[in-house]
């Protein structure tokens, strides 16, 4: 069953009938313009555009011939903002009903009366990524950003089609922008990074194509898969993701069905995707248990690229830009992470196992202080209190505290045994032999460094340590410096 939109798209409309009488007003236009007839170069190319809608140059040429008409005023007819009212209209209504291609001829309507015009440039964008049509998204987005160069959705928009259209530099100098204007913009941040990662992926995955004919199979592939029409309806029952979003479509203000297609998505690895819902989501529901779904949808795919940043790096282990963008990701998980952390933990002040969660990121970023008062509460937990008196143990270390630490592994050695937490066990152990050795009890030293031995003889420099006692009992034993620890 074909939609709405089939005659719109570049499989349906774009045959060869069409290109023919396409091809014929082309010529038209162009001859019209040796002659700066611009109505009729406008009213030609246009037409170019409704048979062939996924064809740039046409695009470009109907924007050069509007262009022209107005002497590149740069704001279009007279009253040109009271006569575009009904069209955006027509826009708005087009968009609430995604009917993308009404949306698309709307908005072109209106670049008649001003090509300039920011936001229909922006929906003409936004209705040509709908469609798949990739360049044109790029060129309208574009032109938006040329006439409000700080508007933060027309950057986001421009960022996020450049990345599709694999261009990811320019992408990214987006997305810098937009960093650049809201500093407190976590998500560009890590835009920034993200389409650094991805570029090394798709560099390396074409490095890694065995012949000539794997990388062109690979491009029919993604041509053929670019054409399958995305509206296309599929049989009620036979795919959960075709009824859910069809589901969308009939009660598009009801969470639920953009929350289960989220789900979905993300147990299915499509994490992008994934997002998109989670956000759709939350902009009709404000929901904030929404938002951190979307949030940790973000948290996942840093993760993700980390790991392949990793792995990229391991097959290219000389080359320095693989390493510096693993160390970049890397840092830049770790800032989201703390704070994203941070805004549900003061939304979920009762939540311990999530301060445990926070104080181990920011011991990660050197941030001792905030960590420590983080895992005092988070040992209320029974269920953590063992790992979090370690942990708030070796932040006094940090902060040279050490009979604060000592009080903390002594509590914390009696929660874990070998059996089911011997790491841990062992490493408490040293911990308090190391500090006993410092403090010149020899005896409990001696105790500590007996038990981390009998559970593993082989840990650290316990053995020696040990021996050192045992042969100069009551001597100074030497201490390194505790912090490195």
């Amino acid at each position: 069953m074909a939609s709405d939109d089939e005659d719109f798209s570049s499989s349906s409309g774009a045959n060869d009938n069409k290109r023919r009488i396409a091809g014929m007003c082309w010529k038209k236009g162009t001859d019209a313009m040796s002659k700066e007839n611009w109505d009729y170069c406008i009213e030609m190319f246009g037409q170019c555009c409704t048979l062939v809608p996924d064809n740039l140059v046409y695009r470009q040429m109907l924007r050069k011939s509007e262009y022209m008409k107005y002497k590149n005023n740069k704001t279009g007819a007279a009253m040109a903002s009271m006569r575009l009212m009904g069209t955006r209209g027509k826009v708005k209504k087009a968009k609430a009903a995604k009917n993308w291609t009404d949306m698309a001829v709307a908005v072109e309507e209106g670049l008649t009366v001003n090509p300039w015009d920011a936001q229909l440039n922006a929906d003409l964008g936004e209705a040509a990524r709908n469609l798949g049509f990739d360049d044109i998204a790029v060129f309208g987005f574009e032109m938006a950003v040329q006439s409000e160069p700080k508007n933060l959705e027309y950057l986001k928009g421009f960022a996020e089609v450049l990345a599709t259209k694999g261009d990811y530099d320019r992408s990214r100098a987006q997305w810098k922008k937009i960093y650049e204007l809201d500093p407190m913009d976590g998500h560009a941040r890590s835009m920034m990074t993200f389409t650094d990662t991805q570029k090394l992926i798709d560099r390396s995955k074409m490095d890694e194509a065995k012949t000539t004919r794997e990388v062109q199979q690979g491009y029919e592939e993604s041509v053929r898969g670019s054409k399958t029409n995305p509206n296309e309806v599929e049989t009620p029952g036979v795919s959960l993701e075709a009824d859910l979003k069809r589901m969308q479509r009939k009660d598009p203000a009801n969470k639920d069905n953009y929350q289960k297609l989220g789900d979905l998505y993300r147990k299915e690895g499509r994490l992008e995707e994934a997002l998109e819902q989670f956000t759709k989501a939350f902009e009709v529901s404000n929901d904030v248990v929404i938002r951190e779904q979307a949030e940790d949808t973000r948290l996942d795919m840093l993760r993700r690229n980390l790991s392949l940043a990793k792995e990229v790096a391991t097959k290219k282990p000389d080359d320095e830009k693989t390493r510096e963008n693993v160390i970049a990701l890397t840092k830049e998980l770790l800032a989201q992470e703390i704070e994203i952390f941070s805004r549900w933990s003061e939304r979920r002040p009762q939540d311990l196992r999530l301060k445990f969660e926070l104080a181990q990121r920011f011991m990660r970023d050197g941030k001792f202080s905030p960590a420590t008062q983080l895992l005092q509460q988070a040992a209320g937990d029974v269920r953590i209190e063992g790992p979090a008196l370690l942990m708030l143990g070796k932040c006094f270390l940090k902060m040279k505290q050490n009979s604060l630490a000592l009080r903390q592994f002594e509590k914390a050695v009696e929660r874990f045994n070998i059996a089911e937490a011997k790491d841990q066990y062992v490493e408490c152990h040293y911990l308090l032999a190391r500090l006993y050795e410092e403090g010149k009890d020899l005896d409990k030293a001696e105790s500590h460094y007996t038990e981390v031995l009998a559970a593993d003889f082989g840990y650290k420099d316990a053995s020696a340590r040990l021996e050192k006692i045992q042969r100069e009992r009551g001597g100074a034993g030497g201490m390194a410096d505790l912090g490195d620890i």
